[in-house]
């Protein structure tokens, strides 16, 4: 099976249709099982965020799988196939591999180098394992991205400033006010996304701070952290935030949810004995806020289209540079690791094989000798086990220093030379595979979402 990639993103479609293909958390096992009910698609993994749709999937073939998953991504956005796949791009074999190492970088973010993506990628990951979507090969795949994002990270200073799409929109957000710095904010959702606004808003020196979520209790936790570093805050029901827009300066909204959660109305009203200008970040992916809160006077509205408009022209620097250098020495690495591992069951079919020959003719000695004497038999026995292994040490270390170019093919080389089954090959593999599946757990050190 080869890796498929299918997806759409800030780079090749707008916010609208991104919009109507994204996926909530309590959706995401439903498409993962939808997924694998395909015929071509054996593993899947789908990563949602608020700047990109995108499933990775290990396919027995590639029109076959490019149809599975095209289907499924247009059913769940309510698309004609034909509209839809104008909005996808596909990457196949190692440009999937070359692609996933890029979005684990930060690379192909709309603020390239934001770190928040490693978080989500991990995410992704645990939603399909959850969901028993993932095998062998994705969960190798998705952890070697992670550590290779780490890398880029670690070794670069891609992402030193921390920018991501929280702190370009409150950018704006202070461009269209002055400043930040001593005035009111209301954060509307409590998650990973609320969570980093209220950070940015603590460090641009803002004086207050209202949390609103459907869950109170969610809410009064990340007000209760950002009383802990100093900042004012306090938590209100989703329900209850008229009060809290009648003082704020700024509001980021990041809820996820299905509708707006803030309306052109409700926002009038609020505000109908305040004049000083609102900034409203939408961070929301499908939007919270509905589209006439625009108009209203004094209110500036920086949403993801917004950013995206502004962010596709933002210069390429030496970071990342380096970083497109790692990216491209690491998906060399694991391609050639992937093409040894292809030759590697084979070698190990063979040596199995060559024991079992030297089984059978110890047991022909035995035989035609049954007086033979116990110490000469053993000597006798690893004289030939040690001429089988020296006879074959080079042609098989040799053999998988050349598969790193082409494995399948030294692999067909090997199995054809010595007659080997291909099904015995093909059972080392599904047992070494299972093993490191079942024994490997997740980087734990990777980035929280």
């Amino acid at each position: 099976m080869n890796l498929l990639v299918v997806g759409l993103s800030h780079r090749t479609a707008p916010v609208r249709d991104l919009e109507r293909a994204a996926v909530r958390a309590e959706e995401t096992g439903k498409l993962l099982d939808e997924l694998l009910g395909g015929d071509h698609v054996g593993e899947a993994m789908l990563v949602s965020t608020c700047n990109r749709v995108e499933v990775y999937a290990m396919v027995a073939t590639f029109h076959g799988g490019l149809a599975d998953v095209s289907g499924v991504l247009a059913r769940h956005a309510g698309a004609g196939l034909e509209e839809f796949s104008s909005r996808l791009y596909v990457h196949y074999a190692a440009a999937g591999v070359e692609h996933l190492f890029s979005v684990a970088s930060g690379l192909d973010s709309m603020v390239v180098g934001e770190p928040q993506i490693l978080g989500q990628l991990r995410a992704a990951y645990a939603a399909a394992e959850h969901a028993g979507t993932v095998g062998s090969t994705l969960h190798e795949l998705a952890q070697r991205a992670l550590r290779v994002g780490k890398r880029v990270h670690t070794e670069t200073g891609i992402a030193t400033a921390g920018a991501s799409v929280v702190s370009e929109a409150l950018a704006d957000a202070a461009g269209a006010l002055g400043e930040l710095a001593g005035r009111t904010a209301l954060v509307i959702g409590a998650g990973s996304m609320g969570g980093l606004a209220a950070a940015r808003l603590r460090r641009a020196g803002i004086a207050e701070i209202v949390i609103a979520n459907r869950t109170v209790a969610a809410a009064q936790r990340l007000a209760e952290a950002s009383v802990a570093e100093g900042t004012r805050a306090r938590a209100t029901a989703l329900e209850g935030i008229d009060q809290a827009l009648a003082d704020a300066d700024v509001v980021v909204s990041c809820t996820g949810a299905v509708g707006t959660v803030l309306g052109a109305q409700q926002l009038a009203g609020a505000r109908r004995r305040r004049a000083e200008p609102l900034a409203v970040c939408d961070l929301g992916l499908p939007r919270d806020v509905e589209a006439g809160v625009a108009e209203q006077p004094g209110v500036t509205v920086v949403d993801l289209e917004t950013l995206q408009h502004r962010l596709q022209t933002a210069a390429v620097g030496v970071d990342t540079g380096i970083a497109q250098r790692i990216v491209a020495e690491e998906v060399s690495g694991y391609l050639s690791a992937q093409r040894t591992a292809e030759v590697t069951p084979t070698v190990t079919a063979l040596r199995k094989r060559a024991a079992e020959v030297v089984d059978a003719e110890m047991l022909r000695l035995d035989g035609k000798l049954p007086g033979l004497d116990a110490a000469v038999r053993d000597e006798l026995d690893r004289t030939v086990r040690r001429v089988v292994d020296k006879l074959l040490h080079t042609p098989t270390v040799r053999v998988k220093q050349l598969a790193g170019s082409d494995g399948e093919t030294y692999a067909d080389a090997l199995r054809e030379l010595f007659e080997l089954d291909p099904q015995a090959a093909a059972a080392v593999a599904a047992t070494t595979y299972t093993t490191t599946y079942t024994t490997a757990e997740p980087d734990e050190e990777a980035d929280q979402r």
